[in-house]
């Protein structure tokens, strides 16, 4: 007959294990998936060549720089709409208003870094906007797999 506290060893060992493979397998697909390449268009500068992958970044990050007035209101209206969702009574108006500046504040932000983005396919080279095209279909073939993927 074995002992009880053998018995609550081998149940812990035994949840360990399961934790600690589980714990692998997440890290390793999460590893596997930090390797690919950028996804979308903004992120597929990152394919260029040195030279132009800084000028690329460049832009980009002057135009976030631009921006910075835009991304803060962004995430300003996102803690206002937070707090109105914890709110005993909820605003309804006031929380579309929150979420509408906030949208508004994305949108400027992205027409901004995508008009810089154009510009830069604009005067660079074919073979670049070949990468910056691999990298719109990565995008498109990523979200379609994912809306396949989400559907009963």
């Amino acid at each position: 007959m074995t002992k009880p506290w053998i018995r609550g060893l081998v149940v812990a060992s035994v949840a360990l294990n399961v934790f600690l493979a589980g714990a692998f397998a997440s890290g390793a697909v999460w590893l596997r998936n930090a390797r690919l390449p950028g996804y979308s268009l903004e992120s597929a500068g990152g394919q260029l060549d040195a030279t132009d992958r800084a000028a690329f970044r460049k832009a980009l990050r002057e135009v976030r720089q631009e921006s910075r007035p835009e991304i803060l209101d962004g995430q300003q209206a996102r803690r206002e709409a937070a707090d109105l969702l914890l709110q005993p009574v909820l605003d309804k108006a006031a929380l579309a208003a929150a979420l509408e500046r906030a949208r508004n504040a994305d949108m400027t932000v992205r027409t901004r870094l995508e008009q810089r983005i154009v510009e830069f396919a604009a005067g660079t080279s074919p073979d670049n906007r070949q990468v910056l095209a691999e990298g719109l279909l990565r995008h498109a073939g990523r979200q379609a797999k994912a809306a396949v993927k989400k559907t009963p």
